[in-house]
């Protein structure tokens, strides 16, 4: 019986002896797990509870005219933050807070939940305080445990004109926006973000670096001092850019347009800089800085003349007879045409069934190729239709950029419509339409839709006899030449010759564009585009030399009648006023 009891007992030692061993290589293992193998894992979370990690905002990159005025500047706004772990009695807190700064209680309990991401990372409560509320916020700060405030550069516009679809604006980052992000880590939640025009367009030239600052904290979160083996880093502020705006002539079309629908766009043909756009109606260039209200926001995107919708880049207009040179270039394209031969205007014209009709019902009489785009004659191209067939007019609107993007510095340019044989037959059927249809299209009506946009590269290319640059609105070592159109110097020379007569000639569409100035020569076409949906849309596009230099102008009035009428004078008064600008 001893023997057994003594075996029993060996037994429970050398099982105890075994635990106590396994015990012993677990715990020497786990520390080498801890202090070996994630060492920098754990160092890391035991200096997040130690250290926190506050980011300072970069101010933006100003954006400039060609002479240096600013369009876009920053100004210092306060945010103000909570720090989650920190606060007690947060909604008693809150409640307080809103009765001292005039801010919503609704609205810091909704950015608390938006923003939050952690019990010890600054949440944002408001921001756009001002020095008023933050000055009482300091008064009460004792009550305020938890919240602090930094500042913000907030974008600016000093300047007397708005340029709001040039300079786009920019947009707060949140959830959403950062998910969708390619390079999400250059981005926090409530950091700002280029979202439309030039903010869009070169966002990573304006946005910045962030700055970074260490604060050493307590066991309850509290910041008790820096933390000197994290030096701070400063932000690094945002590249200017130089814009090829001038805001003189900027600030000239925005008085033209005011109070009416439409785009106009002046610029350089020989280096394709714009030197001013507008897009009527438009908005204020602030209105995306926070402070607009829940209100005047559906009233903007209720707005039945849609102001944020950048007409230049993005609205589709039939052009109308403004593309008549286009027309030309094709007769001249035959060997069989001779522009020397005239044919009757009777103000009307019979193709089939249909009658069509020119836009001076009375009749230009026997008139030339240079008097039917002087005159703007529609009978004119309906007849010498024979020279020419659908696709070949097709393939010549696109030589000249329409139905593809200029290129332009602004993103959300629409291609437009350039119809061809197969575009009909795939929308209306083989039997759907006529060849009739080349009537309209000859004259730039149909289904032939541009924009602004493309106009204005249409007429630089005219303006330099094929010699220009693509569009762009920010100055540029790198400028892109437009693709080489293939036409003689005859048919370049006449069709400067024609568009010379449209401003000259007594019966010119043209010639109340002229400012009956010795010294400057102004080149023109009118047109007057048939609109579905209303009134007539009113064309002039055009260019002034004025001794070495030329300009070139585009001007739609939208539902406002014959470009001759109402186009043409607008043009008139901008030349006008650019002589002046440039003669003082």
């Amino acid at each position: 019986m001893l023997k057994a009891e003594n075996i029993a007992s060996q037994r429970q030692y050398y099982f105890t002896v075994g635990i106590l061993w396994l015990l012993i290589i677990i715990l020497i293992f786990r520390y080498f797990q801890l202090q070996i193998l994630n060492f920098d894992k754990y160092s890391k979370k035991a200096n997040t509870n130690r250290i926190r990690k506050v980011t300072l905002s970069a101010p933006r990159g100003l954006i400039l005219d060609r002479h240096g005025e600013i369009l876009v500047d920053n100004i210092p706004t306060y945010i103000l933050n909570a720090i989650p772990g920190e606060l007690k009695n947060r909604e008693e807190k809150f409640h307080f807070l809103s009765n001292i700064i005039g801010v919503d209680n609704n609205i810091i309990f909704k950015n608390f939940k938006k923003y939050y991401r952690g019990r010890f990372i600054p949440t944002r409560l408001a921001k756009d305080l001002s020095f008023e509320q933050i000055s009482k916020i300091e008064e009460n700060k004792l009550s305020f445990e938890g919240i602090y405030y930094q500042q913000f550069p907030e974008r600016a516009f000093p300047s007397i004109v708005n340029a709001s679809h040039i300079l786009g604006y920019v947009k707060e980052v949140d959830r959403d926006i950062r998910r969708s992000l390619i390079k999400k880590n250059e981005y926090e939640l409530g950091d700002v973000i280029g979202w439309s025009g030039l903010e869009r367009n070169y966002e990573s030239y304006l946005k910045g670096n962030h700055g970074i600052q260490f604060f050493q904290v307590d066991a309850l979160g509290r910041e008790v001092g820096f933390v000197d083996d994290f030096p701070p880093r400063d932000p690094e502020p945002g590249k200017d850019i130089i814009t090829t705006i001038d805001l003189n002539i900027q600030k000239i079309l925005e008085d033209i347009m005011a109070n009416k629908r439409g785009v106009i766009i002046v610029g350089l043909p020989k280096t394709g800089e714009i030197l001013g756009a507008v897009s009527m109606p438009d908005f204020e260039p602030d209105l995306f800085t926070g402070r607009i209200t829940e209100s005047d926001w559906d009233q903007i995107l209720n707005h039945p003349d849609k102001p944020l919708v950048n007409r230049f880049n993005q609205g589709l207009y039939p052009p109308g007879s403004i593309v008549k040179m286009i027309t030309e270039v094709a007769l001249m394209d035959n060997n069989n045409f001779n522009p020397l031969d005239k044919f009757r205007c009777d103000g009307s014209f019979q193709f089939g069934d249909r009658i069509f009709g020119c836009w001076y019902t009375k009749g230009h009489g026997e008139i030339d190729l240079s008097s039917a785009i002087s005159f703007s004659c529609d009978i004119y191209f309906y007849k010498t239709i024979k020279y020419y067939d659908f696709d070949k007019l097709s393939n010549f609107y696109k030589m000249f950029g329409f139905g593809m993007p200029t290129g332009v510095d602004i993103q959300g340019e629409s291609q437009g419509v350039v119809p061809t044989i197969d575009y009909m037959n795939k929308r209306y059927g083989r039997s759907g339409w006529s060849k009739g249809s080349l009537l309209n299209y000859c004259i730039g009506q149909g289904e032939l839709l541009v924009t602004p946009m493309q106009v204005f590269n249409y007429t630089n290319i005219l303006a330099t006899k094929g010699s220009t640059y693509k569009p762009h609105f920010v100055k540029t070592n790198i400028r892109h030449k437009s693709d080489s159109i293939k036409i003689s110097n005859d048919i370049w020379d006449r069709i400067t010759m024609d568009m010379k007569r449209v401003i000259t000639d007594e019966k010119g569409t043209g010639k109340a564009a002229d400012p009956i100035n010795t010294n400057a020569k102004i080149f023109g076409k009118t047109g007057t585009a048939e609109n579905p949906h209303g009134e007539d849309h009113a064309w002039f596009i055009g260019w002034m030399e004025y001794f070495e230099k030329k300009y070139s102008v585009v001007v739609l009035l939208e539902n406002s009648g014959s470009g001759g009428a109402v186009a043409a004078p607008i043009a008139k008064n901008i030349f006008e006023k650019i002589i002046l600008s440039a003669d003082t």
